[in-house]
């Protein structure tokens, strides 16, 4: 029985999120709205995650990789640089009785050689704080999967991912397949406004095959 879209944004809304989010580590929160619609069209559109080895970069909470083990991914992993985080992510995933193994990591130096995942998801730091962090959580997304790459990043970034994705990153193909609204909530103290909409891009990355 596969899942619709509408039960698996109502599962993530009941996950848990950054009681104490880190500023310098670009901690926000991926909605279930957003998740939800990415996880769904990266199966029911391309057959990227059910029965597929899935990895989430800089996986937070957990939202996406719990995503992935709800429509059915064969293995999912998540790699975090922030041991809290993997904490809320590991009682997530028994909250909704869903295997994934979560690793403490920075994404950005993994030493994993080759396509070894299907599939990456990921919504990266949009490189507000330390710049080019989002590209790099690209690069490294581009050497490990060998079918597609997921992203969120900022609309107003587009011509420069692309370009990027496909000249430096070895994407044999960069769309973007939808245009989202994101709803950034006031987490921080040098936020003023009570939350904040960004446009940003739901891209599909696949790589070449090494």
């Amino acid at each position: 029985m596969k899942m619709k879209l509408k039960q698996l944004e109502s599962l993530l809304g009941d996950l848990e999120q950054f009681s104490n989010p880190k500023v310098e580590l670009e901690q926000y929160p991926t909605g279930p709205h957003i998740a939800s619609r990415m996880l769904f069209t990266a199966e029911n559109s391309y057959g990227d995650i059910t029965d597929k080895v899935v990895a989430d970069f800089g996986c937070g909470c957990g939202t996406l990789s719990v995503a992935a083990a709800l429509l059915d991914a064969a293995y999912v992993i998540g790699f975090d640089i922030d041991p809290q985080s993997l904490e809320t992510a590991t009682i997530n995933a028994e909250e909704l009785e869903v295997e994934i193994d979560f690793v403490q990591c920075d994404v950005t130096k993994l030493e994993l050689k080759g396509q070894i995942v299907d599939t990456v998801v990921m919504n990266p730091p949009f490189g507000t704080r330390k710049k080019g962090a989002d590209m790099e959580f690209l690069s490294a997304a581009m050497k490990v999967a060998s079918k597609a790459v997921y992203s969120l990043h900022k609309t107003s970034t587009r011509e420069h991912i692309k370009r990027a994705a496909l000249r430096d990153f070895n994407a044999k193909s960069a769309e973007v397949l939808c245009e989202l609204r994101y709803d950034l909530p006031k987490l921080y103290k040098f936020h003023k406004r009570k939350e904040v909409d960004i446009a940003v891009d739901l891209w599909r990355f696949e790589p070449r095959q090494i």
